[in-house]
């Protein structure tokens, strides 16, 4: 017999797998438990070790710093649960990170669009209004 809760978050995982391929990493893929040294529950989501979350009651600490953990494990800067919405699609899901690591993760933006802007100020420009269209 099938565990239902299981069951919603194979399903969810595949859902944002399948959103990541066709919006961000075509070879976004679903990772293999690994006990102990887990390493997120899904891959190619670029810096991140993703945990992702389908459960009626949340608990974004706990969330969280499950992800911090599973960071660690997999070689990655930064860590972050991805909370099914209820009653809602993929793209209206939360990913949610601790206010330390989004800081690094903003400063790190900071700090690759500065180096942009002064290697390639026009590439910058382009880069910056294709995805100002995109929001």
């Amino acid at each position: 017999m099938t565990n239902p809760s299981k069951a919603k978050g194979t399903a969810w995982e595949s859902a944002f797998v399948a959103y990541l391929r066709e919006h961000h990493n075509p070879d976004a893929r679903r990772n293999v438990q690994m006990g102990a040294k887990d390493i997120g529950d899904v891959d190619g989501y670029f810096l991140h070790a993703a945990e992702l979350k389908a459960e009626k009651s949340i608990t974004l600490a706990d969330y969280i710093a499950q992800a911090n953990r599973e960071a660690i494990h997999a070689g990655q800067p930064f860590g972050c649960a991805v909370v099914k919405r209820r009653m809602k699609g993929t793209a209206d899901g939360y990913v949610v990170r601790d206010v330390r690591t989004d800081v690094r993760l903003v400063t790190r933006l900071k700090i690759m669009e500065e180096a942009l802007q002064d290697a390639d100020y026009d590439r910058w420009c382009d880069i910056d209004e294709e995805l100002r269209e995109a929001a």
